[in-house]
């Protein structure tokens, strides 16, 4: 688990997405937590994989964003896969709507960067966001990210690439 301030990044298991395949409400129980019924905006990130002897990824995989003071599943995110040759990881998040514009995203987002450079392999942590200012990118600038270029996506066009380094991490 990742703790920060206000939250708790809790890795996502096996359980947990047969729980959310089932039913909002089973994930709600399981957790014991409030799920919000606008949630999540990207459900293709719970997934599992046809054979059910593979494992998730130990750590690299996603996490629920809970906020324990109010017993409340605020979003979610984490890490694409482990870090590649390169010493690179990809971070993705979402936080519900009623959640938005209270700092929670950034302190999530956050709590991965911190996570990903207390491991000696990763050099650099990425994100994409959609190819327009948005509130992600505001979050992204807010954790030291820095836009690197356009990027051509098939479904999205394009999309832009962020990276924040070992050495300019905010720490």
């Amino acid at each position: 688990m990742i703790k920060t301030t206000n939250l708790q990044l809790l890795p996502v298991e096996r359980i947990h997405i047969k729980a959310f395949l089932s039913s909002k409400s089973e994930l709600a129980k399981l957790l014991q937590v409030t799920v919000p019924n606008n949630w999540p905006h990207f459900p293709h990130a719970f997934s599992l994989p046809d054979d059910e002897s593979l494992p998730l990824p130990n750590g690299w995989n996603g996490y629920f964003f809970i906020q324990p003071k109010e017993s409340v599943l605020v979003g979610n995110g984490g890490f694409k896969g482990q870090p590649n040759e390169s010493g690179i990881v990809e971070i993705g998040y979402e936080i519900a709507a009623e959640y938005w514009n209270r700092g929670l995203a950034t302190e999530a987002v956050q709590g991965l960067i911190d996570y990903a450079f207390d491991r000696e392999e990763v050099r650099a942590v990425n994100a994409h966001t959609l190819g327009e200012t948005n509130a992600s990118n505001r979050v992204l600038q807010k954790v030291g990210m820095r836009f690197v270029s356009d990027v051509a996506h098939s479904q999205l066009g394009t999309i832009w690439l962020w990276q924040i380094d070992r050495d300019s991490a905010n720490r």
